[in-house]
Order: structure tokens, then sequence, then C-alpha cells
């Protein structure tokens, strides 16, 4: 456990305050700013803090102890990268509504209980997962594993949070909502409570979730080279 372990710990801590206090706080500033203000103050806090955590990450993932080394079997590479696309069509079901995040149209908290939801109420949670599984699997370091631990913590918690917003939010009709619903991805689906709709994903949204993994994909090895030049 060097000096980085540290720092990513107090990163990711300052990041889940900062940003499940401002989701805590959405009703009460959205009646004293606006939506749109709340949602640009939010985007404003969140994306810096999120942008330092990656690029921090990107530049220190081989610190520490390699625990185990893996990149050289055959399978693997292919295994992280199926796992990686997988974790980004549940992390981001938010590009359902770009301009509400963008605060061109006015943000509004939904109840979703199609596509994505009907696999796990808490799909960003799985996604968060699946993505910390695969690259703790690819790099196999002790600074990779403290991060994958806080990140899936931090999902964890917001599992319990959005849950306890979204109640006293809606009350009734969220209760039935999570009765509907699972968060262990297919459990619903399976004892019946839920049917998998193959037309539900056929949407612009999962094109563009598509689109931006094999783009992400193209730009990996720019992207580790431009963050290496940055001083963190």
């Amino acid at each position: 456990m060097n000096d980085s372990h540290f720092i990513m710990i107090a990163l990711l801590f300052t990041f889940a305050i900062a940003h499940s206090g401002l989701a805590a706080l959405r009703m009460w500033a959205e009646r004293k700013i606006g939506a749109r203000l709340y949602r640009v103050f939010f985007a404003l806090v969140s994306i810096p803090l999120a942008t330092v955590l990656i690029i921090y990450f990107f530049n220190h993932r081989y610190d520490g102890l390699v625990l185990w080394q893996l990149q050289d079997i055959s399978g693997v590479k292919e295994t992280v990268w199926i796992l990686s696309f997988i974790s980004f069509i549940f992390l981001y079901p938010a590009t359902f509504n770009l301009l509400e995040i963008a605060a061109v149209a006015k943000p509004e908290v939904h109840l979703y209980e199609t596509g994505i939801i009907r696999i796990s109420r808490h799909p960003q949670m799985v996604g968060q997962v699946i993505w910390c599984i695969a690259h703790t699997i690819w790099l196999g370091t002790t600074f990779t594993l403290v991060t994958s631990f806080g990140l899936i913590a931090h999902h964890l918690f917001a599992v319990w949070h959005g849950d306890y917003r979204l109640t006293k939010r809606y009350g009734e009709a969220f209760i039935k909502v999570k009765e509907r619903t699972s968060i262990i991805p297919f459990l619903a689906i399976i004892d019946g409570r839920q049917k998998l709709e193959i037309k539900e994903f056929l949407r612009p949204a999962y094109v563009g979730v598509t689109g931006f993994v094999f783009l992400f994909w193209w730009l990996h090895p720019w992207l580790m080279t431009a963050t290496s030049r940055i001083n963190l």
C-alpha cells in the first residue's frame, strides 16, 4: 500500500460524498434554483471529479503489488473486452435522456420498468461491478483492487440511497415498481415478475452505447498516452 492507494481512496470518498450528497439534495435544490440550473451545477461538480478519478486510475493502475498476471493467457483479453462491453450497456441507461442530462430539456425523475430495468433495477451498479471485475482480472494489482472495492462500495450504497430517494418521492408507486423488479440481474425475469422484451433494446440509445464502446476501444491506446502526460 503506497501513497497512490490512499489518494485513490480519498478521491473516491470525495466523489461519493459530492455525487450522493447532491443527489440527496435534488428535490430541495430544484425548488430553490430550478431543475435545469440544478442539473448544470450537478454536472459542474461531478464531471471534473470523475475526470480526475479516471485520469488518476489510468496513471497509477500498475501501482502496488502484482497479485496475478493473466494478460498473456489465451482468451483473457477477449473476455475482458466482452465484459467491458456488457458493463457499458448497464452503466449508461442515462443516455436515453441526453437532452435532460445536458439540461437542454427540463430534467425529470422517471420511474422506468422497461428495457434494462427489467434485468436489474440498478443497472449502473451491475455495470460498475462487471467493469471492476474485468479490469481487476486484467491488471491484477493492489491499486486496481482497492479502486474496485471503493467503486463497488459506493454503488452498493447508491442502491440503497436511490431506492430511499425514489420511495420518498413517489411513495406507493415506487414500492410497486420495487415489487416487480430486482436488484440482482435477471432474478425478476427468472421468477416471473418480469418478461424480457427484446424489442425494447432496439433503440437508438443502445446503438449509441455500442458505438461509444467501439470508439473507446479504438481510442484506448491514445487515451493511455494522453493521460500519462498529466501529472496526477
